[in-house]
């Protein structure tokens, strides 16, 4: 299917105004204009992004009850359970605050559950975890803020709970934990409400480091701590797509530069492993070679081998846990593959949009780990919201992903009466149900998809180009400019341009496993670059020698063999 390009057009006055007032060059402040940055003074501060711009972390809800029980925990020497959830966010997390308590002198474990057997957030495996160990304080990394039943029968126990969190919260009650560290709660007075949960809790080790050190000052040891610790909290950040705006951009930033520089032993095999050791991992690093490899032990069941590895101080040990998170990720790109080729072949049985508005597939051995990957390339390819469960015997899991303007939780709930449960929101959602209930899950989704399509059609895809630039001003100069945007990510886009009427410099190849993907040399007079388009390969038919190709992409760095080299990565 072919995307038409549409080419932005923020206000001229807004683009004049940026580069006047702020001291932008046109194409900065074109880029900044088209995300809506049209105030001089708000992208001033997003490209500066100081750590002086990072917020007071005592202005989070429950900051103050959260950080005196821990100190207590520290000075009565009891022992603290730092439970997790095994995605990225959750993975970074738990190892941030379980290296704090190390780097304090604290009593702590660490618990994650297990994807296949547990499910997400609290059960009887926390209780359980938690009495093994002895623990009398559980700090909850990126889940909790629901959990009334499984905090309560803690309380009951005499086991304190504190919650860091950064889902939005339930209508009603929140549980009782001694507090709940979440910038969604009713009422909090936190001015940036979109961090990860790995960001929530590297707020509650800078509250903690202040409250030890009696002061707001934070001792250099301390210091030197939470500057490290920021690496964990970039990679979080990027992986769980929260948006690289304020506090987001500061964090990943300052936390990417470190993490070239970390003395952390488990990242540094992983830098090695992804031969990013020698250079500076930008955001895309991470998000493609960094963190699906601390994903991969999570989503193929235990997440164990991953915090482990994030809290390995012994180099040769490190190295033998990257390996195995690297094998762990190859069987995980083989299982997806597996489960992709068969919901493609479903989803062609339902291929009228019309009688099918929401893709509802499902798959005997579909691996829970991988569901959501495939769901999110089945909504990519066939341009409609997908639902991708797998079932083990009767019962399976699954997650849905949606289209814009569209919102796959609501048309769900029209099917609540077949899921044994279910939420998440309108982009994303997850559920559990019986494999019987499948076609009427189907049919009740796509009645409601069909009446809100009526009310309000999905936007028609488009491929959006932030500006036409001559293919000559393309060049190391310009792309030094495009880097002080950087990082990129959810709401701060890469630039994504458009150059008009250029020719192949030489034939373009067909290259890669299968042929799937072109290498191109384009060039306009004497102004010659190497492009890349990834899952083009079909497509070469389409390029002659000496015919014009306007092309829409967005530009890179490609370090090789020591060598950094301008490249183009095309879209269309």
């Amino acid at each position: 299917m072919r995307i038409p390009w549409l080419l932005q057009t923020p206000p001229s006055e807004a683009v004049s105004n940026l580069v006047r007032h702020a001291r932008l060059t046109e194409l900065q402040a074109t880029l900044l204009a088209s995300r809506g940055l049209i105030e001089p003074d708000v992208a001033k501060r997003h490209l500066q992004a100081s750590p002086m711009g990072l917020h007071d972390p005592f202005l989070l809800p429950d900051m103050e009850p959260a950080c005196e029980r821990i100190v207590r925990a520290l000075r009565d020497r009891e022992t603290v359970l730092i439970h997790g959830d095994y995605d990225v966010d959750g993975v970074t997390g738990t190892a941030l605050l379980t290296r704090l308590f190390q780097q304090l002198g604290g009593k702590v474990e660490w618990h994650i559950p297990n994807r296949l057997v547990h499910g997400y957030s609290f059960g009887d495996h926390s209780i359980e975890r938690a009495e093994e160990v002895g623990a009398t304080l559980v700090i909850s990394v990126d889940n909790g803020t629901s959990e009334h039943e499984v905090i309560g029968r803690l309380k009951e126990r005499g086991i304190d709970t504190i919650v860091t969190d950064h889902h939005e919260p339930p209508r009603g009650p929140l549980p009782e934990a001694v507090a709940i560290v979440n910038p969604k709660l009713p009422g909090s007075d936190y001015p940036w409400r979109e961090l990860c949960g790995g960001a929530v809790a590297f707020k509650l080790a800078w509250g903690v480091c202040q409250k030890t050190s009696r002061s707001k000052r934070v001792p250099p040891e301390l210091k030197d701590f939470l500057e490290d610790a920021t690496t964990l909290v970039a990679i979080a950040t990027v992986c769980d797509v929260v948006p690289l705006l304020d506090e987001n951009r500061i964090l990943a930033r300052f936390g990417l530069k470190s993490l070239a520089r970390t003395r952390q032993s488990g990242l540094r095999a992983l830098l090695r492993l992804a031969k990013l050791a020698d250079g500076r991992p930008t955001a895309e690093d991470v998000a493609f070679q960094i963190g699906p490899r601390i994903n991969a032990s999570g989503r193929l069941g235990g997440a164990e081998r991953a915090v482990e590895l994030l809290l390995c101080n012994e180099p040769t040990r490190a190295e033998e846990l990257a390996r195995e998170l690297d094998r762990l990720n190859q069987e995980r790109k083989e299982i997806e593959a597996e489960v992709l080729e068969e919901a493609r072949a479903q989803a062609a049985r339902f291929a009228d949009p019309e009688e099918h508005p929401v893709l509802i597939l499902g798959g005997k051995g579909w691996h829970q780990g991988v569901v959501g990957i495939v769901a999110a390339r089945i909504t990519e390819e066939f341009h409609r919201p997908a639902v991708c469960i797998g079932f083990e015997d009767e019962m399976g899991r699954g997650s849905a992903r949606s289209v814009e303007n569209f919102s796959v939780l609501e048309a769900l709930r029209a099917g609540a009466a077949h899921m044994e449960r279910f939420g998440g929101h309108s982009q994303a959602a997850g559920l559990e149900m019986r494999r019987s209930e499948l076609d009427a899950l189907r049919n009740a989704v796509a009645r409601r998809a069909r009446a809100m399509l009526a009310e309000a059609p999905p936007r028609e895809p488009v491929l959006r180009v932030d500006c036409e630039l001559p293919f000559a001003e393309m060049n190391d100069h310009t792309m030094g400019h495009l880097d002080l945007l950087a990082p990129f990510g959810e709401r701060n886009e890469k630039p994504v341009l458009l150059s008009r009427d250029l020719r192949l410099a030489e034939p373009a190849r067909a290259v890669g496993q299968g042929h799937k993907h072109l290498l191109l040399r384009l060039r306009r007079g004497d102004h010659v670059l190497k492009a890349m388009a990834f899952r083009m390969g079909d497509r070469i038919g389409e390029l002659e020698m000496g015919a014009p190709i306007d092309i829409v992409y967005t530009p890179r760095w490609n370090a090789f063999r020591g060598e950094i080299k301008l490249e183009l990565q095309l879209l269309d």
